[in-house]
């Protein structure tokens, strides 16, 4: 009988909400905030719902001695799915959710159970989801038709129900207006910096016929950091003359406004005939001042030449090549075959621990990979042969010697061409270093007694000398702009590639650097805080008394200013550029940071640091680390090809450059554009 009071008790607890009923049962003293907006009614024997006050909707509750809990009761409120909280909040008569407690103001707030997200608090913004779905495309490409898409609709929808759905034509407006804003902040990064800014032209295709150049800016800030930046993607009707790159640089010039900072441009004549150096240069002397006589100016992108020279040397040795390949597909296509293998390479305790691959035919180095891990583990494929009736057309050990002479010349190319995939881009002195030893190298080969050898490398060499013609006056001057070679590595390298003629080609760098350092001191200083500062130890104040006498008159020693003076105007004093040259190199470090000097440095040599700021900058390719070993022209994808040219490149700007932090916060400037 006890018992069955008990449980009566209960019903009538659940039934009845009022504290006063039973003061004791820690049930029903409701400290959650959500009874400010719910009311509890009883609707049979031991059920009870909670009303929303608002708009009448009730939901469980209790159901005998079991509670729903409240969680259902706050997203009811904080998500804005009742329709009365959403109608007042529209009219700012009611937030989403509300701690405050009606009563009296001053009284202590009851405690909580629990700790709000922060986010519950924030307020639905239509435009800064509108921000954030243009953001999202363009950061990871997707089409502009997804928002039309029905199930990116029906999630967006059950997300969030009170967004208003873009459009294609919405949220193509929405992503020029991003690339807009972004454009502007570049555009002031731009005009503080204070050296020069090196173009580099890469030139895509597409499925129609239209070409596309890509105009990619390379610049040093104030503190000393490089940046790379895709500045314009300018349509072309045509690729096959220089006009393409007259008219994207004449586009870069108007819209960035860097008529008199543009240090120089390499180009990627991939289709281009070699008149195309020509008709840029020319271009170049009526539109900006060139460094040089535009003899800067670098004709071929490293990547490209780099990718057309192991091409010519895999093509050279074909079916040799074919064979290779189709004893890798017989292993890796079959784990029968690939379990065999592994089990012959233990028998024979080949030391190996590359792994086979298929090659990428887009790809040259998926070949040369492919080639130097099959050749490790030719002695397997020969035991392969001998044990396996079904593995045919196994290389013979003359095809192996070709591979294993083939692998020798493809890793001289493989190594230079493997620095542009790093995570920074390097600067121009690098490239010296592999360029001249490329060159040695394949001048070597090319007069071995070797036949094979000779011929194999020969027509590698003659592509590569037109490289080294075009463009070692500048990479030599870079690597001079290293305190750890100068001219001594210059020197070095034209003794071992020129012989008894070295003398003369070193005195063009050196008449070269000398030339520029002239250009660079008929140029003012620029007025930054720097150069003032550094100002001030060299130029002694004189005080001049109110009678206009010098002070130090009155010392006697007048006449000996005078003998200074005549002393300093008869003798030549050396440049900073002599002085730099003629200190000893540092010692030659591997991890070296050449920026990092140059910046510790610019008070020594003022004039010279802006030289080097300047020429440390020029690219060699305009690749990107992903297409560095492409074999193939690169394309614009059909869909982005298909977009208007000023979306196409808002789009490919824009990623470019949200995520190297050049991003605005959405707050300021916000740009609508409707199509």
């Amino acid at each position: 009988m006890m018992v069955a009071a008990s449980e009566n008790n209960n019903e009538l607890a659940i039934a009845n909400p009022e504290p006063q009923a039973q003061p004791n049962n820690k049930r029903r003293r409701k400290k959650s905030i959500v009874w400010e907006h719910f009311t509890i009614e009883a609707v049979g024997a031991g059920c009870t719902r909670a009303c929303c006050k608002q708009c009448k909707q009730t939901f469980a509750y209790s159901t005998g001695s079991k509670l729903a809990g409240t969680s259902h009761l706050k997203r009811h409120i904080m998500l804005g799915t009742c329709p009365a909280t959403r109608r007042n909040q529209e009219k700012n008569q009611l937030t989403p959710y509300s701690p405050t407690k009606a009563g009296n103001l001053t009284d202590p707030p009851p405690r909580r159970r629990y700790r709000a997200s922060p986010g519950t608090l924030s307020l639905f913004d239509q435009d800064r989801c509108r921000h954030e779905i243009a953001k999202m495309i363009v950061m990871h490409e997707y089409p502009l038709h997804m928002v039309e898409h029905p199930g990116f609709v029906a999630f967006v929808q059950n997300l969030q129900p009170r967004f208003n759905m873009v459009n294609f034509s919405t949220v193509q407006g929405d992503c020029v207006a991003l690339y807009l804003r972004e454009k502007q902040n570049l555009l002031k990064v731009l005009e503080a910096i204070p050296g020069r800014i090196s173009l580099a032209l890469d030139l895509w295709t597409s499925d129609q016929t239209l070409g596309y150049v890509f105009v990619v800016g390379h610049y040093i800030d104030s503190d000393w950091k490089l940046h790379r930046r895709i500045l314009n993607v300018v349509m072309v009707p045509s690729i096959e003359t220089g006009n393409a790159f007259n008219y994207a640089v004449g586009t870069f010039l108007s819209d960035w406004s860097l008529e008199n900072k543009l240090f120089t441009v390499t180009l990627n004549q991939q289709l281009l005939n070699n008149s195309a150096n020509g008709d840029i240069r020319g271009y170049l002397s009526v539109k900006n001042p060139l460094m040089l006589n535009g003899q800067l100016l670098i004709g071929h992108c490293y990547a490209h030449v780099l990718s057309i020279i192991a091409q010519d040397a895999l093509v050279a040795l074909q079916e040799t090549i074919s064979k290779v390949r189709a004893s890798v597909k017989y292993v890796k296509t079959s784990d029968t075959h690939e379990e065999k293998f592994i089990e012959l390479k233990q028998q024979l305790q080949v030391p190996s621990t590359k792994s086979l691959s298929i090659d990428d035919l887009t790809k040259w180095n998926t070949t040369y990979l492919m080639l130097v891990a099959a050749l490790e583990l030719k002695e397997v494929f020969s035991c392969l042969d001998t044990s396996d009736p079904e593995y045919k057309d196994a290389p013979t050990m003359d095809d192996w010697k070709q591979v294993e002479t083939l692998c020798i010349y493809l890793k001289l190319l493989y190594d230079a061409a493997n620095i542009l995939t790093s995570a920074t881009y390097p600067t121009a002195n690098i490239f010296f270093h592999e360029v001249w030893k490329i060159h040695l190298e394949l001048t070597h080969a090319a007069m071995s007694q070797d036949p094979f050898v000779c011929n194999l490398t020969r027509p590698m060499q003659e592509k590569f000398d037109k490289y080294w013609k075009d463009c070692n006056l500048v990479l030599a001057l870079a690597v001079v702009m290293d305190p750890r070679f100068k001219m001594k590595l210059v020197e070095f390298s034209f003794s071992k590639i020129y012989g008894d003629d070295a003398g003369e080609y070193v005195k063009i760098v050196d008449e070269g650097i000398h030339d520029l350092f002239l250009e660079y001191v008929s140029q003012p200083l620029p007025l930054t805080p720097t150069y003032v500062e550094r100002e001030t130890p060299l130029t002694p104040k004189t005080e001049v008394s109110p009678g206009g006498t010098l002070l130090s008159a009155g010392d006697g020693l007048l006449d000996f200013d005078v003998y200074i003076s005549e002393i300093s105007s008869s003798q030549q004093t050396k440049s900073e550029l002599d002085q730099y040259l003629e200190e000893s190199l540092l010692p030659r470090i591997q991890e070296f940071d050449i920026l990092g000097w140059w910046k510790l440095n610019n008070l020594k040599y003022p004039t010279l640091s802006r030289m080097a700021r300047d020429i440390l900058v020029i690219t060699v390719s305009p690749a990107t680390a992903d297409s560095v070993f492409n074999t193939e022209l690169k394309k614009l994808d059909p869909y982005r090809s298909s977009l208007r040219p000023e979306t196409i490149e808002a789009l490919i700007c824009a990623k470019d450059w949200l995520p190297l932090g050049t991003s605005s916060d959405f707050s300021k400037a916000v740009v609508k554009m409707e199509f």
